[in-house]
């Protein structure tokens, strides 16, 4: 089966998922990339309309012609879905779909529109998109949120409940496999982008309360991101910066090696005051998968993954003080601790894999494709 899977970015790296599905479904698969209606394919390492002068004169005159109401990005993207004979169509982001379904209608191409955090929450997306949500789900096969509270709010939306699939992401199964390397001194490690919605700034004050009952504890915070700065000179008004860890962007390994050796994952997710939220944050999944107990939020879809007080321990959004109690709470109770993260290292090998993810994902391919 020909596939087509388009994404504004060719490679930004939290977006793993999105790599996982270029990667792991079944079939052919064409990755298009370059905006919303994408101008790059790595099937053909080409431009999608050919830089030659004499194929942009061909579709230039093709388009004056017979371009259907569509823009020359999407009439160019119609174009290559039929010389590739495409069988089906996956948006990454809804704001993505929102610039494909006319093309995928015209060609009586199924569409997937697979939703990931700020495309169903930020108030300004959902405001400049509403009309073009509602006529995306009604061409739309189907719609998957990753979190429950995204499928309820993807249903507020407009969207046909009978279109709307729950499938959360999974860790690579190599996360299953990491073996912890307990310390004498305690390591709490998070990792994910510095931005308002994973309000690193939270994380470091609760750990500033930790260290006062456990000094030798130390906090490795991974990424990047416009809070990084901040966040670190937060890091010196607290007096913290020389147990606080700020290594920049890891790789799949690096998130290992400091996996292998962390106490617990940490994690203090919120509503930004934009709207933003997260889907299932992929970090929370990959240390639960790990072994690690998780120390997060109730927050959009780490409730669905993160059984509170069996496989982590949550707290209400912005409450530090309570995310520095459960942080306590796992250095003074260590073989509970340890047991925690075992269950939930079991709860998402049997609930939450890779395997199910992409499972479903191809499951939903052949539906649509042939009823």
């Amino acid at each position: 089966m020909n596939i087509v899977i388009i994404s504004p970015n060719q490679n930004a790296y939290p977006e793993t998922f999105i790599q996982a599905h270029k990667n792991r479904l079944a079939g052919t698969i064409h990755y298009l990339f370059g905006g919303d209606v994408p101008n790059k394919s790595d099937y053909t390492h080409q431009n999608i309309v050919s830089g030659s002068y004499f194929n942009k004169l061909g579709f230039k005159l093709r388009y004056r012609l017979f371009n259907s109401g569509l823009s020359k990005p999407q009439y160019a993207l119609k174009m290559y879905l039929k010389k590739y004979n495409i069988q089906c169509v996956i948006a990454e982001y809804g704001t993505t779909g929102t610039q494909i379904y006319p093309v995928s209608e015209q060609l009586n191409t199924p569409l997937i529109v697979h939703f990931h955090g700020y495309d169903a929450s930020v108030h300004d997306v959902l405001e400049n998109n509403r009309d073009d949500y509602r006529k995306m789900f009604a061409a739309a096969k189907f719609i998957i949120g990753v979190s429950q509270v995204m499928i309820n709010k993807l249903k507020d939306l407009g969207a046909d409940e009978r279109k709307l699939v729950y499938n959360t992401y999974g860790p690579d199964d190599s996360f299953f496999k990491i073996k912890r390397n307990f310390t004498d001194k305690p390591v709490f490690f998070g990792v994910g982008r510095f931005v308002d919605k994973k309000a690193p700034y939270y994380t470091l004050i609760a750990f500033s309360k930790v260290v006062q009952r456990f000094p030798k504890a130390k906090l490795v915070m991974g990424g990047t991101g416009p809070l990084l700065e901040t966040t670190m000179n937060l890091s010196r008004y607290l007096s913290i910066e020389n147990k606080v860890v700020f290594p920049g962007v890891l790789t799949p390994e690096g998130v290992k090696k400091h996996m292998s050796k962390a106490t617990a994952f940490v994690q203090h997710s919120i509503t930004a005051r934009n709207g933003d939220m997260e889907g299932t944050p992929v970090g929370i999944l990959e240390a639960s998968a790990a072994g690690l107990p998780v120390i997060s939020t109730f927050h959009a879809g780490i409730p669905d993954v993160i059984i509170h007080e069996k496989t982590g321990l949550l707290c209400d959004e912005h409450d530090y003080a309570q995310m520095a109690e459960n942080m306590l709470w796992v250095l003074e109770h260590p073989e509970q601790a340890t047991a925690m993260g075992e269950t939930g290292r079991k709860n998402i090998k049997e609930n939450f894999s890779m395997e199910k993810h992409i499972g479903k994902l191809n499951e939903l391919i052949e539906k649509a494709v042939h009823g």
